[in-house]
């Protein structure tokens, strides 16, 4: 997944620049051959504003190292958005 076997990563849709892949009720954010990328899992969903989906509302972020797969931070958001933002934000600051 996220180019851990050679798959290029214009096949994934692209949030800043990264790949972003969802599967069920998990989204893997950033390429798994770098030190770091981010684990979000949808905890809770809710019914769009026009109530004809489901959108994540309560996501878990985890940002894991890519050899132990240990989390090094954790954290709790409301909304997709938000969830984003934190997970870009600890890969542009822990990649380094």
């Amino acid at each position: 997944m996220l180019n851990a076997e050679g798959v290029g990563t214009e096949e994934f849709l692209e949030y800043k620049g990264k790949p972003l892949v969802r599967q069920g009720d998990d989204i893997f954010y950033g390429d798994l051959s770098d030190k770091y990328y981010v684990y979000m899992m949808i905890m809770s969903t809710k019914k769009s504003p026009k109530g004809d989906k489901e959108v994540p509302d309560t996501i878990m972020v985890q940002l894991l190292d890519s050899k132990s797969k240990k989390p090094e931070k954790q954290k709790i958001t409301k909304g997709l958005s938000d969830a984003l933002e934190f997970a870009e934000a600890w890969l542009r600051y822990n990649d380094k």
